[in-house]
């Protein structure tokens, strides 16, 4: 039977409609698919993930991801995502710069969180000098890293405590026990790169400022990450101290300690160990010498504070191991990102970089709740700084004595202007 035509030509008309219609469809509802699916911020961090200090790396990248997730679980930054692109440098300078500029040019991140250690992050500094990228070095404490003029860039700021102000506090905390005990004859155990020289040289300066009476008998430069200490202990040794300051670290400060309890070092020298307080070194070590002198890195009694108490606990359930002071500090550098992104709107480095120029935050590892990211030079200031004396188990370290901030930047300032940074 032959269909009447108006019917035939109504039916092809509306086949014709709905392919039209399902072509339409089709391509337009992956159009808007792409349209809805913002593209994340992506963060790159370079830090090392190997060897005997992996858990820097291990440590960073922990308190970053947290950090993380709990904006993006807030909606993020307007719907889009952070996302966090970690990749291991193994602490090599060339590696580091190497790493970063993959992190840019492969990866596509806008913004560079490094968690490399002062021998790494002046390369870092380099990369990011020349791309511009916004910078945050969230472990590097070599004080002229952001203190000295020629080496700051204005695209790059700093989360990590400073030398200077670890100088500062302990010269001053090791001064009065100088004046207390009669210890005169000082030798320092430090690693041979930036970090340890410069600090060891800020801490000699104020202790003789502090206390004019001491003398240097020694010193000792191990490599960073050696494996035996026995000739620095024999030297030690040999010198006959009465006191001993180091700024050994994580592993390096276990097998420090570890060898010189053979012998016997921890009783016949007072030793400062500006590096001590931290939970991994703290419990990594055989067996715990009482009476050494340690800043804080990171401890949940100190700022003995519910905040800093709950964070502890909130970052130890996640990862089934305690916090240290890379872990705060990759936090705070996290913090500053966020706010700035918060109260600019914006993921653009330039306009992130001037929103953090003087910016204050809330945070558990203030000393008074707050720590600020200082405009002129952008490093962190009122952290929490104290010293105390060892006892083999938790909470290892009582009784810490706060340090004094306005006292810190008197001196700092000081030093700065000796040194041509101001």
């Amino acid at each position: 039977m032959t269909r009447p035509a108006s019917r035939t030509t109504s039916r092809r008309a509306f086949m014709r409609g709905a392919t039209a219609s399902g072509a339409i469809a089709t391509i337009g509802f992956p159009t808007l698919v792409r349209g809805q699916a913002k593209a994340p911020i992506k963060i790159g961090q370079p830090t090392i993930l190997s060897g005997r200090v992996a858990q820097l790396g291990e440590s960073s990248r922990n308190a970053a991801q947290m950090a993380i997730e709990e904006f993006n679980a807030s909606g993020g930054l307007d719907g889009r995502m952070l996302e966090l692109v970690t990749r291991d440098s193994k602490g090599r300078p060339d590696e580091a710069a190497r790493v970063v500029r993959e992190l840019i040019n492969s990866d596509g991140c806008q913004i560079i969180l490094d968690a490399e250690a002062s021998s790494a992050a002046f390369a870092v500094q380099e990369v990011v000098r020349g791309s511009g990228h916004l910078c945050i070095h969230t472990v590097s404490e070599t004080s002229s890293l952001s203190a000295d003029p020629k080496i700051r860039t204005p695209n790059a700021f700093r989360t990590a405590r400073q030398g200077v102000h670890d100088s500062i506090v302990g010269a001053r905390y090791a001064a009065e026990i100088a004046k207390a005990e009669g210890l005169k004859r000082w030798m320092t155990c430090s690693p041979d790169y930036a970090y340890g020289r410069d600090t060891t040289a800020e801490f000699l300066q104020y202790l003789k400022v502090f206390e004019p009476s001491v003398e240097l008998v020694g010193e000792a430069w191990p490599k960073l990450f050696a494996s035996d200490y026995t000739e620095n202990v024999t030297k030690i040794l040999q010198a006959k101290p009465q006191a001993l300051f180091s700024t050994l670290y994580s592993g390096d400060l276990v097998s420090f300690i570890d060898q010189g309890n053979l012998y016997g070092l921890f009783e016949q020298t007072k030793v400062f160990a500006v590096n001590l307080a931290d939970y991994t070194t703290l419990r990594d070590i055989k067996r715990l010498p009482k009476g050494i002198h340690s800043s804080n890195r990171y401890l949940a009694t100190f700022p003995a504070t519910q905040a800093n108490a709950e964070w502890s606990k909130k970052y130890s359930k996640k990862f089934n191991v305690l916090p240290i002071n890379w872990s705060w500090e990759n936090v705070v550098g996290m913090q500053f990102l966020i706010e700035a992104m918060k109260k600019t709107g914006s993921d653009d480095g330039k306009v992130l970089a001037e929103a953090l120029r003087g910016m204050a935050i809330d945070s558990p590892f203030g000393t008074d709740g707050k720590i600020t990211m200082r405009a002129e030079d952008q490093t962190i200031v009122g952290y929490a700084i104290g010293w105390g004396t060892t006892i083999p188990t938790d909470p290892y370290l009582p009784n810490i004595k706060a340090a004094d901030w306005s006292f810190i930047l008197e001196r700092e300032g000081e030093w700065k202007k000796q040194k041509g940074y101001a």
